[in-house]
């Protein structure tokens, strides 16, 4: 039956899940969750432009229809219609992985690729179960590379999204703590994202590696790869300045030390794998090095990750609000300690799915602010927890209280980090700030 929906696939103008998204011509296929069913939607979607639907209940008014295609699991199908879709690539495709920095890492490495090729990356961060098929569904003929992430939160994840994606190449952005209650703690971290070396192993890929991540350079053993990073070693090395709060990044290869220069728009030394894993690979498929420094230096980023915008009360204020985990606070509370940066201030949301270890890892993050004298706000019921064992800073429930305090008592002249995971919605201080 996947032959046939993918002769309708080829005939639409896209696959949509979503009716809300729905273009002309579009393949609708329904999906389920906790609180929605594609199914009731079919119809609207077919009246709404889309030119057939695909279905996972045998409805009566489904019957009969020659538009809708009844399967067993509408999920599943599409995942079946991404992997058969992917076989018939005859492009490059990249998949990468990482606790942080995967979509900013991503992005680079399209800016850059895109000097050269008509590149293909995930949008945005569809880069589960879902969002890897609906990403290898876009890439067309047109397309000469593509660049598929791949996110996790639990083992074995990764390596099913290898499965549908069938990457050649790949790199992992960093090993860390992101997820450690799905993952079943540090080691089943390093496992899960161990996964993406694993199928590339198994199918004679090529691997990047960040020789600065120990855990990375653990998951490379017995395999030939390329490497990058601040190690003598690295095949691409680098080294990097924060000027005026943005990365520079000079880089050269172990047989040229001549240096290029990289003057990126980007806030935080953490930022400096991201910037080396675009220019190996970039370099790899052949980028010069000056169309590698112009799609990176005019690279500006969005979505609230690693943002740095000035406002009227005379903050700079450093908006990271995508997703918050021990590593990534860290790194980021070592950009903001950086002499670059006048009156260092944190506003910190809790950091979600860190199980057994939540208190431990909050306490973790106070205990350095406290041992920098960097004064905050921080927000949500983790921290709450250790409000009293850890006097430092004030403590609010939700962003709602703290946009209320914000609003009487302005911060005014600082360099604000505004971090914490996706649920808490700091984002919406950065009016009052």
């Amino acid at each position: 039956m996947i032959s046939a929906i993918y002769s309708t696939y080829l005939d639409s103008s896209g696959v949509c899940t979503d009716t809300r998204n729905i273009k002309e011509g579009s393949l609708f296929i329904a999906l389920k969750g906790e609180s929605f069913n594609g199914n009731d939607f079919i119809l609207a979607s077919l009246n709404e432009g889309a030119s057939h639907a695909i279905a996972d209940e045998n409805r009566e008014e489904f019957r009969g229809n020659s538009r809708i295609t009844i399967v067993i699991n509408g999920l599943e199908t599409l995942q079946e219609l991404a992997r058969y879709h992917r076989s018939k690539f005859k492009i490059p495709v990249i998949g990468l992985t990482g606790s942080n920095g995967k979509t900013t890492s991503k992005e680079l490495l399209n800016a850059a690729l895109s000097q050269s090729y008509n590149a293909y990356a995930t949008k945005g961060n569809l880069n589960n179960h879902i969002g890897v098929p609906l990403s290898l569904l876009e890439v067309n003929k047109e397309h000469e590379i593509a660049i598929i992430e791949m996110g996790a939160n639990h083992q074995k994840e990764i390596g099913f999204l290898c499965s549908i994606a069938a990457p050649d190449y790949g790199y992992i952005t960093n090993i860390g703590l992101a997820h450690l209650e799905g993952f079943g703690g540090e080691e089943g971290v390093y496992i899960g994202k161990k996964e993406l070396f694993d199928f590339l192993r198994n199918n004679d890929g090529k691997v990047f590696v960040n020789t600065d991540d120990q855990k990375v350079e653990k998951a490379s053993e017995g395999l030939n790869y390329i490497s990058y990073g601040q190690s003598h070693n690295a095949l691409y090395q680098g080294e990097y300045a924060i000027e005026n709060g943005l990365l520079n990044v000079s880089w050269w290869r172990d047989i040229d030390p001549f240096k290029r220069l990289i003057k990126t728009q980007l806030s935080g030394a953490y930022n400096f794998s991201n910037v080396m894993s675009a220019v190996a690979l970039a370099r790899y498929f052949g980028v010069p090095d000056q169309k590698i420094k112009v799609g990176l230096e005019n690279y500006i980023p969005e979505n609230n990750r690693s943002q740095i915008e000035h406002t009227p009360l005379n903050n700079t204020v450093i908006v990271d609000c995508y997703n918050a985990n021990p590593s990534s606070m860290l790194a980021a509370i070592e950009n903001i300690s950086n002499e670059s940066f006048n009156n260092p201030f944190v506003i910190l949301g809790d950091m979600l799915e860190l199980g057994e270890s939540s208190i431990e890892k909050h306490k973790e993050i106070l205990q350095i602010l406290i041992d920098k004298k960097i004064q905050g706000y921080f927000v949500g019921n983790e921290f709450l927890k250790i409000k009293d064992t850890m006097k430092h800073g004030r403590f609010f429930e939700n962003t709602s209280d703290v946009a209320e305090y914000l609003m009487k008592n302005k911060l005014e002249n600082s360099s604000i980090l505004l971090k914490g995971s996706r649920k808490m919605k700091l984002e919406q201080l950065l009016e009052l700030l």
